[in-house]
């Protein structure tokens, strides 16, 4: 474990050393929508200091679990949370890679210069802990907590995770068999819809602000054409299509991938390949959604563990590590004609075509019990 902190510190100090208005700006997000609460102020209309002034954009029930973030002092919370991300990182790492655990250091190590990993050092990012919450849920074996009710908390937190429903639901489908499964789905579900009423009932207004108002406005996360966002609508936007040929081509694209993604998962899951499963899931929680950033990509630690050939783990970990999407965003800026902008486009989306080619090598590797 020395290893991992000594490979940690370049990445820390770097960090959480820079401009104080540049520091861990997602993390001052989350500790805002704590203090919000705590000084009777609307979640959903205050910002972060300037210059970022960014909005509180998850779902109330985050912010009410934010409330310890905004009780310790902030130059402490830095220091925590970065802690607790190299941390989860070296479980998920443990459980993604159960036949590599010899090699966990190493392997972790690997893990932590991804770029989605590395934002998350940069962002004080959240993705990771939801990643090891769905993960863990789905491929523990023995579990001291009632399957499902991880996959229900990452969900009534960020939404996204939500795909996991999607993967249990239809594993339980039609299998009556497959009761453990249902239970799965149901205590996920439940959970998710149990913390999702509290704020109605605790804080009410900020209820209704986020599931009426700031659910339904994609440009509060940022600019949905700016090159982080890797979904299959970042892309389709970084286009300037028509906004109705857009909408048509996007829908197109999620009914077209999230029918063969979840139809591999659940082949994955029956084959007893539980980290392929979880995988192919993870990536349709990144394509599907409207806005995915680099830092949801946190997904491709799990994918690494579930590729089959050294080789293949070998060149996706190199693609993720290379800031290859800013490379395009400056490859646009030579302004050559047809160059610049059609391959520029290309390489400015490569970290969501590179997942969507995942989903394709993961849907066709055999499963792995």
């Amino acid at each position: 474990m020395l290893l991992v902190v000594a490979a940690a510190a370049p990445l820390v100090h770097y960090w959480l050393t820079n401009p104080d208005d540049q520091r861990l700006v997602d993390l001052d997000v989350y500790r805002l929508g704590g203090q919000a609460l705590l000084d009777g102020l609307p979640v959903y209309g205050v910002v972060t200091p300037a210059p970022q002034l960014l909005p509180f954009t998850y779902p109330p029930i985050a912010a009410m679990l934010a409330v310890p973030l905004a009780l310790l002092p902030w130059p402490v919370l830095q220091w925590v949370w970065t802690a607790a991300i190299v941390a989860t990182l070296v479980a998920v790492v443990w459980v993604a890679f159960p036949e590599q655990r010899k090699w966990l250091p190493l392997v972790t190590i690997a893990c932590l210069y991804l770029m989605p990993i590395r934002d998350q050092i940069r962002f004080g990012q959240v993705d990771l802990f939801l990643v090891a919450l769905c993960l863990f849920d789905v491929v523990v074996k023995r579990p001291w907590w009632p399957r499902g009710i991880l996959i229900g908390v990452a969900t009534a937190v960020k939404l996204t995770p939500g795909v996991f429903l999607i993967l249990l639901l239809l594993v339980a489908w039609r299998k009556p068999y497959r009761n453990e499964e249902m239970k799965a789905f149901l205590t996920a579900s439940g959970t998710a819809a149990f913390l999702t009423v509290i704020p109605f009932l605790v804080i009410p207004q900020d209820a209704v602000d986020f599931w009426f108002g700031a659910l339904l406005d994609s440009e509060r996360l940022g600019a949905n054409t700016a090159t982080t966002n890797q979904s299959m609508r970042g892309m389709l936007l970084r286009l300037y299509w028509p906004d109705a040929l857009t909408t048509v081509l996007w829908l197109a694209a999620v009914a077209f991938i999230g029918w063969y993604g979840f139809r591999a998962a659940r082949r994955h899951y029956l084959g007893g390949d539980l980290i392929t499963a979880t995988a192919l899931t993870g990536l349709m929680a990144v394509l599907l959604s409207p806005v995915a950033w680099i830092h949801h990509l946190a997904w491709i630690v799990v994918v690494l563990a579930a590729l089959p050939e050294i080789r293949q783990k070998a060149v996706t970990w190199v693609y993720y590590v290379l800031p290859i999407p800013w490379w395009g965003a400056y490859i646009k800026m030579w302004e050559i004609p047809v160059l610049s902008p059609t391959l520029g486009k290309i390489v400015q989306n490569a970290f969501g075509l590179g997942a969507v080619a995942l989903v394709f090598i993961l849907a066709r590797t055999r499963a792995k019990p």
